[in-house]
């Protein structure tokens, strides 16, 4: 006998005809968050306080559509046939490596209008995009979508995953892999060991590399395990394919910047030289 259980109901709030779903209100919250960390680290560094109150208000819609344009891009026979379903964005199919390459762009950009060191701005932010993407995929997660293979009630359950999550996990009949939360729990770890980071005074624009070295290992494991891919051609995955350029052109450029003596600032280096003079006006004092 087929078990029946509902999935969770997609959408968050529903104030008369207007419907706010879940995918887009965890996406939200996670820039929100994220936000309120960059913000809090922008100070810390000396830069203005509105920094990423600015930068927000160009990369998030530009970063938005990239990320559609990309998904659509490689999924292009789903829409040709309804193109207004390119705008409903709602129904999941944001690819975050088209996010990615909107917002890096637009950060470049505004950098360079307000006169602000790009290593440094993006490694503030480093952070604060991998905990957005962490918290995001729970938006996969209540579309069902972003799972891997079919596996058993049993297997999920000796994961010690809640009801909620084997249920959600269960469709059209079948069991899949959570493979939402396996990125989710990566992305967190990643987080924890980016703020570490901050703390060893990595020169500028290795915090940012290390970002994008250790979300590519981790979606290039994870995605090698999930259904619904993003193909180029019938035998590549395009995750896959971006992980792979991302890892290479972050180490190659972290060398590179090293050897060539283009990474002379440090993260840390205002603080460093904060407390530095601090100690020696004690000194003057006794």
């Amino acid at each position: 006998m087929e078990e029946t259980i509902q999935p969770l109901s997609r959408i968050f709030l529903e104030i008369g005809p207007l419907k706010i779903y879940w995918y887009g209100a965890l996406i939200g919250i996670g820039v929100a968050i994220g936000y309120i960390m960059a913000t809090r680290e922008t100070i810390k560094r000396g830069l203005p306080k509105d920094t990423f109150a600015d930068l927000l208000l160009w990369a998030l819609p530009i970063s938005i559509i990239c990320a559609r344009l990309y998904y659509v891009a490689f999924r292009f026979e789903h829409y040709v046939d309804d193109p207004i379903r390119v705008l409903y964005i709602w129904e999941g199919g944001l690819a975050i490596h088209g996010g990615l390459i909107g917002g890096v762009a637009t950060a470049i950009v505004y950098a360079k209008k307000q006169n602000i060191p790009i290593f440094k701005l993006l490694d503030i932010g480093a952070p604060s995009i991998l905990l957005a993407q962490a918290i995001g995929r729970w938006g996969n997660f209540m579309n069902q979508e972003v799972y891997g293979g079919p596996v058993t009630r049993e297997f999920l359950e000796n994961l010690l995953l809640p009801n909620f999550i084997i249920n959600q996990m269960y469709i059209n009949g079948t069991y899949y892999q959570p493979t939402f939360l396996y990125e989710s729990i990566w992305n967190m770890i990643g987080v924890v060991i980016l703020l570490y980071l901050r703390r060893l005074n990595l020169k500028q624009g290795e915090i940012f590399y290390s970002y994008l070295i250790w979300y590519s290992i981790g979606r290039f494991v994870i995605e090698g395990m999930r259904l619904d891919n993003l193909m180029i051609g019938d035998t590549l995955r395009t995750a896959q394919v971006a992980s792979i350029i991302l890892i290479i052109g972050a180490v190659i450029t972290w060398i590179y910047r090293r050897r060539a003596g283009l990474a002379n600032q440090g993260y840390l280096d205002e603080i460093v030289k904060q407390q530095r003079n601090n100690k020696a006006k004690k000194r003057k004092k006794k």
